[in-house]
């Protein structure tokens, strides 16, 4: 392939599983930049890296790539638990990630209780089951859209532990009513505190941070998880993810606007 363009999207044109994670890994590293816009834990690429298999759910392709910058865009549900133990295998392989990791504050942060509601919810369809990976995409994604939800930025404001509290206990009622079993508050609280000092530093304001990488012609390359048929609008609803899987989707999911997007290629 010949020199990359300065903004490329890669997306699946199936339902996932087409081998994206082998086509980024050729590409990325050339780029400056790698970043992800859509989607959490539930999606990912697997990629051999120096005689290695690497398993990434949260962090692009580039965080195996030394010197390459990855983007967590505000398109993305985070579960804090994944991030923090997916930067600390990477590290514990020899690769140093932590300094190269920029997430948007304004990313939706997935909570313990997703991943119940998720559970209680596919359980009570008794037969219509989506066939959802029971991580709490779609409760997360439900929240955002309800504006209940709570962002990554939250782990650092004064107020962030009172919006948690509020959180959790309506997640309970929720529950209660779907017979789920009710989380504890203290064990949230605690983890709360490790989220906060260990990613509380990864906040950035990833938008701003691109649009001048694209305006100093460095290479940014928007990685797409899962795939075409997936995608909540055009996919095979309603058997889909939670979010636009699309090429458009790297607009909305990562802050830049379509006449930035150079070339898109699509993985079969």
């Amino acid at each position: 392939m010949g020199k990359l363009m300065p903004a490329t999207v890669l997306v699946g044109l199936q339902w996932g599983d087409e081998g994206k994670g082998k086509v980024i890994d050729y590409l990325c590293g050339k780029a400056a930049w790698t970043v992800r816009f859509q989607g959490g834990a539930n999606a990912g690429h697997t990629i051999l890296f120096d005689g290695e298999r690497f398993a990434l759910h949260l962090l692009p392709a580039g965080a195996l790539r030394e010197g390459v910058r990855c983007g967590l865009g505000w398109g993305m549900v985070v579960d804090p638990d994944r991030l923090i133990a997916e930067i600390e295998e990477l590290e514990g392989r020899g690769l140093a990630v932590r300094d190269r990791i920029f997430a948007s504050g304004r990313a939706t942060l997935l909570l313990p209780h997703h991943a119940a509601r998720d559970h209680a919810e596919e359980a009570g369809r008794q037969g219509g089951e989506i066939g959802t990976t029971r991580r709490g995409i779609g409760p997360a994604y439900e929240d955002r859209v309800g504006r209940i939800s709570l962002l990554l930025s939250d782990l650092v404001e004064p107020d962030g532990e009172k919006r948690l509290r509020f959180a959790h206990d309506a997640a309970n009622r929720r529950l209660a009513e779907r017979g789920g079993e009710q989380l504890q508050w203290t064990p949230m609280l605690e983890k709360w505190k490790v989220w906060r000092q260990m990613i509380g530093p990864l906040l950035a304001d990833v938008p701003s941070m691109l649009h001048e990488a694209l305006e100093r012609g460095e290479e940014v390359f928007f990685e797409g998880g899962q795939g075409t048929h997936l995608d909540v609008f055009a996919g095979t609803f309603p058997f889909v993810t939670s979010s636009s899987t699309l090429a458009g989707g790297a607009c909305t999911g990562a802050g830049i606007g379509p006449t930035r997007i150079d070339r898109v290629i699509g993985v079969a």
